[in-house]
């Protein structure tokens, strides 16, 4: 039996995670879901988003799924997701994006994996206030050391990039890549710019890609790459970038499959793995048994993956495409008005 931590999140959580529960349940897989909350309720009630119950759950169980959290804009308490992945060192971020027959899109046989590094870059979280003692003395220091101006009002946020981190985040997509069958992994980054940070990440992809000579490997500029992908998604596979330039390319490639309705993902780890959607926690949906569960679906599909658990995943994503394709029950978002349980019982009903 597989025992899984389950964080169902807040906001719109409860409810896709409860549809993924019942779905993988249905495939009759042995697995045993063990309930932690996180989020904002509980900071009401303990003063912190994440309790150490969670951390301890997810060591002891190495694998958990979650629901979307809502993260504050500008104040509050920061991401529950980054502070999940920078704890517990799940450094590798994979985001399939997918085709679907029967789901609206301009685009046909999509099938991009993007991988992101996940507990460096600007999202490392080292920010520095405007107006504080630090931030002038952290201005002082740079002026003094770079010869550059800085307004003194500025705030002023870290950008680390490690030859350690780089280095093992590429190899991961290149594992991933023979793993899977795949064909070419391309880096994104800035290094026309920023050449000590992402001139760091392309140097290190180049080095890891020639240990896997039967792998293609290429390199974009993350702004042409946005471009590459919108007017030729075809030509690229497995997809390798610094942390924000993989949260903003991975949203991208949601978008040329359907949206992030239809968008899993994984947080992996050397020894523990977090599942979860890509979309938001939606609180104004909120209760109101409309949503599309599909993300964190697919998100379980992964999670079996990883648990070896091949053929029920097999089961849950063919049961899906049947569903997508007679485009008979389906939420509001993909143009039908079908109930998030409705559709829930329906994906059910098609499992073999």
């Amino acid at each position: 039996m597989h025992t899984v931590t389950l964080i169902p999140g807040d906001g719109i959580g409860p409810e896709v995670t409860e549809a993924m529960v019942k779905v993988v349940e249905a495939t009759g897989v042995d697995i045993k879901f063990e309930k932690v909350e996180a989020g904002g309720i509980v900071m009401e009630r303990e003063g912190t988003p994440l309790p150490e119950d969670v951390f301890d759950s997810i060591r002891k169980n190495k694998v958990a799924i979650k629901g979307p959290i809502t993260t504050p804009i500008g104040s509050g308490f920061r991401s529950v997701n980054v502070s999940l992945r920078q704890t517990l060192n799940l450094y590798a971020c994979v985001r399939p994006a997918k085709s679907f027959e029967g789901i609206p899109s301009r685009y046909e046989n999509i099938d991009l994996v993007v991988i992101r590094e996940n507990t460096e870059d600007i999202y490392s979280g080292i920010e520095f206030d405007h107006g504080t003692p630090e931030v002038r003395e952290i201005i002082s220091k740079i002026e003094e050391l770079s010869e550059r101006k800085i307004r003194e009002d500025s705030a002023i946020g870290i950008k680390p990039i490690s030859r350690f981190a780089s280095e093992r985040i590429v190899r991961f997509a290149f594992d991933y890549a023979v793993r899977n069958r795949r064909k070419k992994v391309t880096a994104i980054h800035k290094a026309n710019i920023m050449k000590a940070t992402d001139g760091l990440f392309l140097d290190s992809a180049r080095d890891i890609a020639k240990e896997f000579p039967g792998i293609e490997f290429d390199n974009r500029i993350v702004d042409n790459m946005c471009m590459q992908l919108v007017k030729k998604p075809e030509l690229y596979d497995v997809i390798v970038a610094p942390n924000l330039f993989g949260d903003i390319i991975s949203d991208l490639c949601a978008g040329l499959v359907g949206g992030l309705g239809v968008a899993p993902g994984a947080n992996i780890g050397d020894e523990l793995a977090v599942f979860e959607p890509v979309h938001g926690s939606a609180p104004k949906y909120a209760g109101l048994d409309k949503v599309n569960p599909t993300a964190t679906i697919l998100s379980g599909v992964l999670m079996l993956r990883h648990l070896g658990e091949n053929e029920a995943a097999d089961r849950i994503e063919k049961a899906i495409a049947e569903v997508f394709r007679e485009g008979k029950i389906l939420t509001y978002d993909l143009g039908g008005n079908a109930k998030t349980s409705e559709f829930t019982d329906y994906v059910i009903s098609k499992i073999e």
